[in-house]
């Protein structure tokens, strides 16, 4: 029979249990041992049975089991002091409440001025745990651990994204290894999850017009991740139409007007959620609005139109968001970018549907590619983002670099260095990624601060036999868990019981255990290891020296090319001869994750060079005593130091990706061979590998403290947070005078640029042998049109030059206005010394000056000779 009907039931805790409800319902548990012990300790079987979900666990607890928990008064005492520890995470002052208060000592400005009391944070997917499923993969995990880190260091955001009713697709492989989804419906009534209501208790409503005189109504659920409530809108409101009601139904599960609609409703309706949010709960309005990827990116059309209703001008209102908006990119390929139909566009904010204030070709301009190669019949939502954000960057070094390359045409004139994108390199949550094992270790020798910023160096401290030997229970724990997803992976294709002893010898708690785990794009080369399978057989099967690898990943729905790739790897892994060595675990999610890292002696990762963002895995493989195995690509390409790891070679420049994966392939098997595997081996006396220890020891005390969420978010609020915030009250003051100048400014300079020029350059004290120490008068006479001297200003750049006069690590110095003359010309003058020797070339440039900008480049202009 089936059900015509659901309802659900909650579970009424005794009153000497109370605090039971609120420490299952806020998501700290999910890092908080302690919290996980406290449940665990009510019924360890029926904890591992609910997966270790606490809501799940206080529903499947019987009125009598709680009555007897009630009566047994040591555990109402650890349940009382449970309650009372969490009110003091919630409430004591830390990390960004004590930089507030060191600020306002040091003359600075004080919390109220300098410091935000609220910054919202979008994100499309959001990976905080296994029980509340709504990520894919790393964009959401990283949301995730910044949200977790936030709350560990008080720093005051509040979160915005989606309800999916199936979040993301569970993975399961048919017979012949093919990947195949299924979407089990999510009840929110069984998650860690509470909706909004108005003051009478009824459902609050967020609500978007649609096109053609339609509606998009959507409920807000609170998720509550330690300090940061986490806002998810859901479009499953009984008001919409079908279509609409199924919108947020999966991640990443629709395209096409689908997917707008859904980056409408997280843009839009999250603004619009926040104001509900405001209203019902009394926080404060942010002042600061960080758009993690493009999908979110319409949060800054809803602001300006929110700003055009209170008066401002549309040109006011977009210089006012741009000055609070920080956006932040994360792909390198531009097929990762969400780029949607001029006619779409069109649709869904022209006519009826256009939102307040908010001309539809004002909107259009923001997205469009009007730069050398781009598409005129597209709208880019990271082009909108860089658009509406005046700060933006990427995530590793080397990804900041590769994103300069992608949009420099929205700053034609300026070198890719200029372009003003920077750069916070990712970081992991070591309370939700560092296994029980390790933070009991690390604990015991390093003390209870002991993933904090101060005791990594002092790794070495830990003794190495006491390392080694919880690296074996790793593996071991490893081991069992894979064991047991292997044989029910086995069982859904069609193996009986009968077949599948010989899983019971699949992998060994004492061989080399290589772990590789990513979706499963072309880029991402799942099947890089399988180029020369008989090499790789030898260095599996090795009798003295044996290797395994443990395997995992996701391939998009639609991407059969990633699913023919994971079937390749299915395939081999079945082969007899390999199958004890090499498993591919289906399903990867947090849960399995939190087992495969801490598992592994060695993190694989082998891109395609630089199109890994960052590639956080290796980070938490690393906090667990791993050592890296990676292609110069991300976050490993700025942090390997030639000791905690090994960097595969990369064939730059080799044009056939068929010969470059050949050559790339063989330099991981000649790494293997040579460097890692003898390391692992090598053993002292007692048994133990000193050096492979020391590279241990090596990777703690020195990538530790960098590969921190702490840091990262830190990194966030003082280089970006906190310049956003204050750039966003200086537009904002007195009725957003600073706004309605800097658009005035900008208007008129983009007015007159076309008659900004250098006329002419003079150089005095410049010999026909320049030596070092040396200084050369400059005078630069510029014809600026109506524009005034102070509305610019004239550098000259000092640098390198090539054959061809390009100039490289330039510096720049500013040229002082000295006289006018007719026909808006005049004159700067200044001095360039010569600090360096060699090939050197000089220019003069002008560009735009104003303090309410946040570079030279930020309006991409600039007049060179």
């Amino acid at each position: 029979m089936k059900a015509i009907r659901r309802l659900h039931v909650g579970t009424v805790l005794p009153t000497e249990l109370s605090p039971l409800t609120e420490l299952a319902l806020n998501l700290r548990w999910c890092w908080h041992l302690p919290t996980q012990d406290l449940f665990r300790g009510i019924d360890p079987e029926l904890w591992d049975s609910v997966r270790h979900d606490p809501v799940a666990m206080l529903s499947a607890l019987a009125p009598e089991d709680l009555e007897r928990l009630a009566g047994d008064a040591g555990f109402v005492a650890r349940v009382q002091e449970a309650g009372a520890e969490l009110q003091r995470y919630l409430t004591e002052p830390r990390w960004y409440h004590q930089a507030a208060e060191a600020a306002g000592e040091a003359g600075q400005e004080g919390q109220a001025e300098g410091f935000p009391e609220a910054i919202a944070y979008f994100s499309p997917e959001f990976g905080i745990t296994a029980a509340l499923p709504q990520y894919s993969g790393g964009l959401g995990i990283l949301a995730g651990d910044h949200l977790k880190s936030a709350s560990d260091l008080g720093v005051p955001i509040v979160g915005l994204g989606l309800f999916y009713k199936s979040g993301y697709f569970r993975q399961r492989l048919n017979a012949d290894g093919w990947q195949q989804e299924s979407y089990p419906v999510l009840d929110p009534d069984d998650l860690p999850l509470s909706m909004l209501r108005e003051e009478d208790g009824t459902p609050a409503v967020v609500s978007l017009v649609m096109p053609g005189g339609g509606h998009l109504d959507a409920y807000v659920w609170r998720a509550q991740v330690g300090r940061v409530p986490l806002l998810l809108l859901d479009s499953d409101v009984e008001t919409n139409e079908p279509s609409k009601r199924d919108l947020t139904d999966r991640l990443y599960g629709g395209g096409g007007d689908q997917r707008l609609q859904q980056e409408m409703l997280l843009g839009i309706g999250g603004v619009r959620a926040l104001r509900l949010w405001s209203r019902l709960s009394g926080a404060a309005v942010p002042s600061v609005y960080h758009t993690n990827e493009g999908h979110a990116g319409f949060q800054g059309i809803e602001r300006i139109s929110e700003l055009v209703g209170d008066g401002l001008g549309f040109d006011e209102a977009l210089r006012a968001v741009r000055a609070s908006t920080v956006f932040t990119t994360h792909t390198p390929v531009p097929a990762g970018i969400d780029r949607f139909g001029v006619n779409q566009i069109q649709l869904h904010f022209g006519g009826q549907a256009e939102l307040p204030g908010v001309p539809v070709d004002r909107l259009l301009a923001l997205g469009a590619e009007s730069y050398a190669g781009g598409d005129p019949g597209v709208f880019n939502m990271a082009v909108m983002g860089l658009r509406l954000g005046q700060r933006a960057n990427g995530v590793s070094q080397l990804h900041g670099e590769v994103s300069r390359g992608m949009f420099n045409g929205l700053w034609p004139g300026f070198d890719d260095a200029e372009v003003p994108i920077g750069s916070i390199t990712n970081g992991v949550h070591a309370g939700t990624w560092v296994d029980r094992k390790v933070q009991s270790l690390a604990r015991e020798f390093l003390g209870d601060a002991a993933f904090g910023p101060d005791p990594w160096p002092r790794a070495g401290q830990v003794p190495a036999d006491r390392i080694w030997a919880t690296k074996r229970e790793l593996r071991q724990q490893l081991v069992d868990n894979a064991r047991n997803r292997l044989r029910k992976s086995l069982r859904h294709r069609g193996s009986t019981a009968a077949e599948l002893g010989w899983v019971d010898d699949v992998l060994d708690p004492d061989a080399l255990t290589i772990g590789f785990a990513r979706r499963v794009p072309t880029y991402k080369r799942l099947t890089l290891m399988l180029r020369d399978p008989e090499r790789l057989a030898k260095i599996l099967l090795d009798p003295d020296r044996p290797v395994q690898l443990v395997i995992a990943g996701k391939a998009h729905p639609a991407d059969d090319t990633g699913k023919k790739l994971i079937q390749e790897m299915v395939r081999f892994t079945d082969d007899p001869e390999f199958r004890r060595r090499i498993v591919f675990l289906p399903n990867y999610d947090i849960a399995m994750a939190q087992r495969l890292y801490p598992g592994c002696d060695v993190w694989l990762n082998n891109p395609l060079r630089p199109f890994e963002a960052c590639g956080t895995s290796g980070m938490k493989a690393a906090l667990n005593g791993a050592l890296n195995l990676s292609i110069l690509d991300g976050w490993w390409d700025e942090w390997f130091d030639g000791q905690n790891g090994w960097a595969i070679p990369t064939a730059d420049g080799v044009e056939d990706p068929e010969r470059r994966d050949d050559l790339e392939a063989s330099a991981l098997y000649d790494l293997l061979e040579n460097s890692v595997v003898p390391t692992f081996y090598e053993r002292d006396e007692q048994g133990v590998p000193t050096r492979w220890l020391e590279m241990i020891t090596h990777t703690l005390s020195t990538l530790g403290p960098k590969v921190m969420a702490d840091r990262m978010v830190r990194d966030y609020t003082q280089d970006l947070y906190l310049p956003a915030a204050r750039a966003g009250w200086a537009v904002s003051r007195e009725d957003f005078a600073g706004a309605r100048s800097l658009a005035g400014y900008v208007q008129r300079l983009q007015a007159e640029w076309p008659k900004v020029r250098v006329d002419h350059v003079e150089a005095e004290g410049v010999g026909d042998t320049p030596q070092l120490g040396e200084t050369v008068t400059v005078r630069a006479y510029v014809a600026l049109g109506d524009l005034a001297p102070d509305d610019v200003q004239v550098q000259v750049a000092f640098g390198r030059a090539s054959e061809d006069d390009e100039l490289a690590d330039v510096e720049t110095s500013a040229l002082e206005f000295t006289e006018s003359y007719e026909g808006g010309r005049h004159r700067f003058d200044g001095h360039l010394r010569l600090s360096r020797t060699g090939s050197l070339g000089w220019t003069v440039r002008v560009l735009p000056a104003h303090p309410l900008l946040s570079s030279v480049a930020e309006l991409g202009l600039v007049a060179n000779p």
